[in-house]
């Protein structure tokens, strides 16, 4: 009999244990959203996480070509950048120095979609001053 009443207990005790588990995985806190201007998401993308800045400056060429000729050559040619910077369509901007660029791919995977799309706000915002 002292089995069965300590087996009741025991099994009584895994259970509210269980449920109060259960409880505490199904309770989510913090899931609201910040929104962020996607210009200044570019920039901190730009200059930070993307290193964008090593190898393109606003006005000049350095190792790669500048953001304003980068913007007006995709413009002018209504060429996809966004395709570029997913590795989906050819350079249209420098291609002889293509090589240089294709090493940053590795990162620019690290990218989600909104982030590219961040990254190309900021680059015609500046593109265009």
């Amino acid at each position: 009999m002292k089995k069965i009443i300590a087996a009741s207990i025991l099994m009584s005790v895994l259970i509210a244990c269980k449920s109060e588990k259960k409880e505490k995985e199904e309770i989510v806190i913090g899931t609201k959203e910040v929104k962020q201007d996607p210009v200044a998401l570019g920039k901190k993308l730009f200059n930070g996480k993307g290193k964008c800045i090593a190898c393109h400056q606003v006005n000049k060429k350095t190792v790669g070509p500048s953001v304003k000729e980068i913007v007006a050559v995709y413009k002018e040619k209504k060429g996809d950048l966004l395709g570029f910077l997913k590795e989906e369509q050819p350079p249209i901007v420098a291609p002889e120095s293509f090589a240089v660029m294709k090493t940053n791919y590795a990162i620019l995977k690290t990218f989600k979609d909104k982030e590219l799309e961040a990254l190309i706000a900021y680059m015609k915002k500046i593109g265009q001053e």
